[in-house]
């Protein structure tokens, strides 16, 4: 195994993770909230500045026995080279993972390890066991998961949305979509076990939030896009909900599960001179790029409408991947590095003849 980096003094460590925020869990065996039934967060949990008084965590955990904040791969990806090669074109190369809310809790297993309570509210889909505890082998032995696929048993979080006094849940299956982020699709790799990262920052700005790389349009409600705080009024048509899109880093490091400012580790594709994405050489393995695709049911008056971290700006989302190795492995290989545009199944309906991944049941075809 690779050795871990010098060790930074605790005090950077705590300054880094203030930076992040973020993620939240669990508790386990909770049933999923639904609107109109919790109060808003406490004032301590409004506002993007004073999430930056939580205080961060360095302690110990069942992932991170040191409380150094570095979790290493075991084994490590060595020796590869950033993918510049060009394959035939394929204008999609992506699946579905479609995961519906469970529960909710101010926890947080990546920031705030064994320390329940400590984050803003999170609104929690897949892993049906997340709480602050939660370690890729608890992840890993839970029997549910909200995803329709049983072999996806990742914990994907994001903090929890509030009309007013009321939260606000997604209604059914959210789509979270695997895709390549790179022009060589056929180089990316299955996520490791165990990896998690931070997605964005419950403390950037409306302008950080808008030139975010993985920022997508911003929120959209009915016939208004773009906007980067959430917008003063939507249609108040049955239909209209309030959508956003996120993409995630997905370039790794190939030697760390997770760092302590819970990202060094994860890049985004560099643009090179010939028009091609690749991952930077000090990120070179190519992962699936995460972009979670998330509805809720509010619209008309805006007004009130906020997350538990602040701001329309402060959305972020944490992943915690937790796959069966064989299924995660075969949707990669049939979607992404066979260029398809799969549905949950791993399934393209427009090339019909390359079949599916996954059967009726969502477990994976022999």
């Amino acid at each position: 195994m690779a050795l871990k980096p010098a060790k930074v003094p605790r005090l950077l460590i705590a300054l880094a993770l203030v930076a992040v925020g973020g993620g939240a869990a669990l508790t386990a065996n909770a049933s999923a909230s639904t609107p109109g039934t919790s109060a808003a967060p406490s004032s301590a949990h409004q506002s993007t500045s004073m999430s930056m008084s939580m205080p961060a965590s360095t302690q110990t955990s069942g992932d991170d026995p040191d409380g150094d904040g570095y979790i290493m791969a075991d084994p490590p990806v060595t020796g590869v080279t950033p993918s510049t090669y060009e394959p035939p074109h394929a204008y999609f190369h992506e699946f579905q993972a479609k995961c519906a809310p469970s529960h909710t809790a101010p926890d947080d297993p990546i920031v705030f390890p064994g320390q329940p309570g400590k984050s803003h509210d999170h609104t929690f889909m897949g892993n049906a066991s997340t709480n602050a505890d939660s370690t890729t082998a608890s992840l890993d032995a839970a029997s549910g998961t909200t995803c329709l696929a049983p072999g996806d048993k990742s914990a994907y979080w994001m903090p929890s949305l509030f009309n007013g006094d009321q939260k606000v849940l997604p209604v059914g299956p959210q789509t979270i979509y695997y895709k390549s982020s790179v022009t060589d699709y056929t180089s990316v790799r299955p996520f490791p076990k165990g990896l998690r990262f931070v997605v964005g920052s419950p403390m950037q700005t409306k302008d950080e939030f808008q030139n975010l790389k993985g920022t997508v349009e911003g929120w959209e409600c009915g016939t208004s896009y773009k906007n980067y705080d959430f917008p003063a009024s939507c249609s108040s048509t049955p239909d209209t909900q309030l959508n956003i899109r996120l993409q995630a880093p997905s370039c790794w490091d190939g030697i760390h599960l997770d760092t302590p400012d819970h990202r060094s580790h994860m890049a985004y594709p560099i643009a090179s001179g010939n028009n091609q994405n690749v991952c930077p050489a000090d990120h070179p393995v190519a992962l699936p790029m995460i972009e979670f695709k998330m509805a809720w049911p509010v619209n008309g008056d805006m007004s009130r409408v906020k997350l538990a971290s602040g701001a329309g700006y402060s959305f972020h989302y944490d992943v915690f991947a937790d796959w069966d190795d064989a299924t995660l492995s075969a949707m990669v290989a049939h979607c992404i590095n066979g260029g398809l545009q799969c549905d949950a199944h791993g399934y393209d309906e427009t090339q019909p003849g390359k079949g599916a991944v996954l059967d009726s049941n969502y477990q994976l075809i022999h």
